[in-house]
């Protein structure tokens, strides 16, 4: 009886933390009756419709970060999930304006231009003098322009070049913007003028992504600057799903290119797998021949694979070399961080970055951890013996994931790994976007576990 009641409090939490997640995510979208202003540059910031930022709450770095951008990775995360929600019925027509905004805002950022655009002009009279060290130079703000303005990594949410310094470029943003455009042009029944603006945003990213796979750029987290595993993996999937979808429009000539870079970036993937026999796993940086990084095994790898789900099996949650990857993982986290030491049964490790880690607490992250689970759902529904086990494990993930989230729902950023309190940007957008995604894939892995 204890455990029906335990199973049954556990199904109702997940719930209603879903509904909260939605209506918080939700926030992040189109944030047009909120004002930012920073000081320091000499800015005030008006969102504009389309514009999705990382974090709804004005924050100055006094403790919390200013999150009050439009990262390209990060809104396309979280594009996606509000499809996940659409397609339940979570978010009605509401969602098809989201979506018609923010295609129509991602194509206007490609006329930005650093060499003209007035709101960089003559920046440094409005900077105060202590912000001068932050402020980018001009040579690095001329280089933003064309197809640039998609590697710039962020822009404020008013449609306007970041002019502070920052890791750029950053190739992600394209490929992940790519890959949820085509999945709301399959899966979501949109106007024909919503579908050529969301086919022109698509073809635009296929093409960047198609000219710069092989540059290299910072990783996920801006952090360093090389080929990375996160980036190449998104990369080819884009580029392999964007050549099926256009040749199923009959443009095989420019679907061709595609494919065949696509198969040249999954042959560069395999590089970063560590020669170990049976416990070979990826790194997330450094080639075979490269220098070895403290950073190599990196969470990065295992949300690739979950956000490239469906595409081409290889470097995918059935690979073994991406499952040891994940085991790996779980026992660097394990023993680096004091709340996963005597956890209780039924809850797994919480789940950070990589080792090492010293941005705010350096601890567990909530998408990271809601990664970890939504890896072990999509791995459960493949079927075959292992599926319960899989399915279970992904449970624990989100077990732990409750045990440090208040009771109101709210999600920040991190959880410190010694206290578990919550740490870094408040009500983060990815956060509440990798909830959404993560208890999508559990209920599509149930389905065959009652058959």
């Amino acid at each position: 009886m204890t455990d029906v009641r335990e199973r049954a409090g556990f199904e109702a939490w997940l719930e209603r933390q879903l509904e909260h997640s939605a209506r918080q995510m939700l926030r992040s979208i189109s944030p047009v009756a909120i004002v930012k202003q920073r000081p320091g540059f000499g800015q005030t910031v008006r969102p504009i419709a389309g514009a999705i930022v990382a974090s709804p709450v004005l924050a100055d770095w006094k403790p919390d970060p200013d999150y009050f951008f439009h990262w390209f990775r990060d809104s396309a995360v979280v594009v996606d999930a509000l499809r996940l929600l659409h397609l339940e019925g979570r978010v009605g027509d509401e969602a098809l304006r989201h979506l018609r905004d923010f295609t129509r805002f991602s194509l206007a950022l490609n006329g930005l231009d650093g060499r003209v655009d007035a709101a960089v002009r003559d920046r440094r009279a409005r900077v105060a003098p202590d912000f001068l060290q932050y402020l980018r130079d001009d040579d690095d703000l001329a280089r933003a322009h064309g197809d640039a303005v998609a590697a710039e990594t962020r822009v404020n949410p008013d449609g306007t070049l970041d002019v502070s310094r920052w890791a750029r470029p950053q190739h992600d943003g394209a490929p992940l913007r790519a890959l949820a455009m085509l999945r709301w042009a399959n899966s979501v029944r949109l106007d024909a003028a919503l579908l050529d603006e969301v086919a022109t945003l698509i073809r635009f990213d296929l093409g960047f992504t198609l000219r710069r796979w092989r540059e290299p750029s910072f990783d996920i987290w801006e952090e360093e600057s090389g080929h990375h595993y996160y980036t190449l993996r998104v990369a080819a999937a884009a580029l392999a799903e964007g050549a099926a979808w256009l040749e199923g429009r009959g443009d095989a000539a420019q679907a061709r290119p595609c494919r065949d870079a696509s198969q040249r970036v999954f042959a560069m993937l395999d590089g970063f797998r560590t020669e170990e026999g049976e416990a070979a796993h990826y790194r997330s940086r450094g080639l075979v021949g490269e220098p070895p990084s403290a950073k190599a095994l990196d969470i990065a790898v295992i949300l690739s694979a979950i956000h490239t789900h469906g595409s081409a099996p290889e470097h995918g949650v059935a690979d073994p070399c991406m499952q040891a990857t994940l085991a790996r993982l779980e026992a660097l986290f394990d023993a680096a961080y004091p709340i996963n030491h005597g956890r209780p049964a039924g809850r797994g490790p919480a789940m950070g970055r990589y080792a090492g880690d010293v941005y705010f607490s350096g601890g567990a992250y909530y998408f990271s951890t809601l990664g970890a689970a939504e890896f072990c759902f999509r791995a459960a529904a493949l079927g075959g013996s292992a599926s319960h086990g899989w399915f279970d494990r992904g449970d624990a993930y989100l077990e732990t994931v409750r045990a440090y989230t208040p009771a109101g729902g709210d999600l920040s950023e991190q959880f410190d790994q010694t206290t578990g309190a919550q740490t870094s940007a408040k009500h983060l957008a990815w956060s509440y976007a990798a909830f959404v995604s993560c208890v999508h894939a559990r209920r599509a892995a149930a389905v065959p576990r009652r058959r």
